[in-house]
């Protein structure tokens, strides 16, 4: 990895160019890593230690062009740069390496699993996800993780990152109309996490269900009340025609 120590002088972020100014190939290249986070959003609300880029020009050698993943996950960072945000990514300025990139696979490939393997791996990121939705006789989704400076594949579907304290994987689902492959978050049992609109839909049916449940419960409530009047009034009858006896009810045991 690049000695920062080394250089004297350190470009700022406002003086980098923000991107590569390559448009993505399709419409997955937008879609895959916005989903990731949106869930990110929703699950670390709370959390101003994470960053997560998508299309941002990543620079950590002031000597080379920028990398730009589709998206890429930094923590430890602030979350907010300022109030015009990052116009790109500098690991000299953030003194942070992105923990994991993800790149999304057109039909013309990007040399994702060459030459953006070897930036990737020379840059130190710890993950590196590739998901090539047109792959039929290989994985569509690859893994990678640093050990001892150079990328190993990994085996697992979803893979539980511990540094992360994450999972990420796919499985097929229903995102934003589309039923296909997505890729999602997942927590350490291999549970998935649910989009904003699913947990939005969930809530729903919670609010909707306790609601009627609500209705149920004073419904019953209602006839409890309706049985006890019933109850009474049948009482008054029967003193009533005790009285017309000239028997008092209140003497009676």
């Amino acid at each position: 990895m690049l000695n920062l120590n080394s250089l004297r002088y350190f470009p700022s972020a406002e003086e980098l160019p923000d991107s590569d100014d390559t448009p993505v190939d399709n419409e997955l290249q937008e879609l895959i890593p916005g989903l990731l986070k949106s869930i990110l959003l929703l699950l670390w609300e709370e959390r101003m230690d994470w960053f997560f880029g998508i299309d941002m020009a990543v620079y950590y050698d002031p000597g080379k062009e920028p990398i730009v993943p589709d998206g890429f996950l930094s923590l430890g960072v602030e979350r907010f740069y300022d109030e015009q945000l990052r116009p790109s990514y500098v690991v000299w300025d953030e003194k942070v390496v992105p923990i994991l990139v993800l790149e999304v696979v057109s039909q013309r490939s990007r040399k994702e699993y060459s030459g953006k393997l070897a930036d990737y791996e020379a840059m130190g990121a710890l993950y590196y996800v590739i998901y090539a939705p047109h792959r039929r006789r290989k994985p569509r989704l690859e893994i990678y993780k640093l050990v001892n400076g150079n990328y190993e594949l990994q085996s697992q579907n979803p893979l539980w990152m511990p540094e992360i304290g994450l999972g990420i994987g796919c499985e097929r689902s229903n995102y934003s109309g589309y039923v296909r492959e997505w890729l999602y978050w997942y927590d350490a049992g291999g549970t998935r996490y649910l989009t904003p609109q699913e947990q939005a839909k969930l809530e729903s049916q919670r609010a909707l269900q306790a609601e009627q449940q609500a209705q149920i419960s004073a419904q019953r409530a209602d006839r409890e009340a309706q049985r006890a009047e019933q109850e009474r009034e049948r009482a008054d009858r029967l003193a009533q025609k005790l009285r017309e006896l000239n028997i008092d009810p209140d003497s009676l045991d």
